[in-house]
């Protein structure tokens, strides 16, 4: 068999940089590249024989000597889906190869008894939510409130979802797509996502606080796994108020339960920012919230030594609330205490992002070694053209 060439190599680079900055000119393929004008130029003319690359139109810059001509991608290159599948909301978002949104929605989660019944829910929603987009269906990730080993088990899910523990929801929803699902947690997307927003971020740590508390942490830019299914099970340690542990006080789930229990007569757990309330329970649970929020941040500070540490998902508000506080106590605490962050989330929607990164890295890989295989396909086949 014949191996990659480096004319192959070239292509699959001028294929990785269309991928993540279309549209862009010549020149700037060139710039980021590093590769030569009859290189780019050639390596161009194959990937758009391959319909990977279209002109996009031509630059806006006046003044002497040519304008550029944009390159992009086709929308026949085909596209991706991101998937929150939250215990009370789920949200789908649909991207191009590019990561420009094509179409998102977001619904209430329907209660399923069934594994076979909930991935049939998904896939409709992902075909609604695909019903514009062309080309092939390149990958689906599928983030939920648990953690997932391998991409395609659930362990220690909400305790509404318990049906979908193990690979049943995975194998199930990957029949009937006909496309490659994955699963991972929330929270390891959620940091994704500002993995790929800010490349300064480096050892950082997260944590969803929403239906049930999930964690996820990063080294070096990359997040970090774990080889045991008790990674990330934070949730399980004690949160230093009474006999509760963490979850308890830093779940929606959990933290609405607390609330009742000391007197507090809540239809949902946003009454407990968004109305007033002058009661001493209150004022007990907020207590207690922040006791929480202190010990999780001292914990993960004092094991993984984090640059910084964000708080995303539904209790996020809460947070905002308590945080002074938090940095007040931290500060007495700790010899060096970790930035903490909020910041604005959409809830499902902004998971969802996450999960397209997630998808947008795996089909970028999957095309690469489509572009250096393609010559020992062809080969092996006989055919004119790689099949992408």
């Amino acid at each position: 068999m014949t191996n990659p060439t480096s004319r192959d190599y070239n292509k699959a680079s001028v294929l990785d940089v269309v991928l993540s900055h279309a549209p862009l000119t010549r020149n700037k393929l060139m710039e980021l590249t590093g590769l030569s004008k009859a290189t780019v130029s050639r390596a161009v003319e194959e990937l758009r024989a391959d319909g990977f690359v279209v002109d996009g139109g031509v630059d806006e810059i006046t003044g002497r000597g040519r304008r550029s001509t944009y390159l992009d991608l086709p929308g026949t290159t085909g596209h991706v889906a991101g998937v929150s599948f939250g215990a009370q909301t789920t949200s789908v978002l649909v991207t191009d190869l590019r990561g420009r949104e094509i179409q998102h929605l977001t619904v209430p989660t329907a209660d399923h008894q069934e594994v076979e019944d909930a991935a049939r829910w998904l896939a409709e929603l992902i075909t609604r939510a695909a019903r514009s987009a062309q080309g092939p269906l390149r990958q689906i990730v599928t983030a939920v409130p648990g953690r997932v080993r391998g991409g395609t088990e659930i362990f220690g899910p909400a305790e509404s979802m318990r049906i979908f523990a193990g690979s049943g929801l995975q194998q199930t929803a990957e029949r009937l797509i006909e496309a490659p699902v994955l699963l991972d947690s929330d929270a390891n997307v959620s940091l994704l996502g500002i993995l790929t927003d800010d490349a300064t971020v480096t050892n950082a740590a997260l944590f969803s606080l929403s239906t049930i508390l999930n964690f996820a942490g990063c080294t070096d830019h990359e997040l970090a796994r774990g080889r045991t299914p008790t990674f990330g099970d934070i949730g399980a340690l004690s949160s230093g108020v009474d006999d509760e542990n963490l979850d308890e006080l830093l779940s929606t789930r959990g933290l609405l339960r607390f609330a009742r229990k000391r007197g507090l007569d809540l239809e949902r757990i946003e009454d407990l920012w968004l109305q007033p309330h002058t009661e001493e329970p209150h004022a007990e649970v907020l207590q207690a919230f922040t006791t929480a929020i202190v010990t999780a941040v001292s914990v993960v500070a004092v094991t993984l030594d984090p640059e910084s540490v964000y708080f995303v998902g539904r209790l996020r508000p809460l947070v905002d609330v308590v945080l002074p506080q938090v940095r007040e106590r931290l500060d007495q605490n700790l010899p060096a205490v970790p930035e903490i962050r909020t910041g604005p989330h959409q809830i499902g929607l902004s998971t969802a992002q996450g999960a397209v990164y997630a998808c947008l890295t795996i089909a970028q890989e999957r095309l690469r070694e489509a572009v250096l295989g393609a010559r020992q396909q062809n080969q092996l086949t006989e055919r004119s053209a790689p099949a992408f």
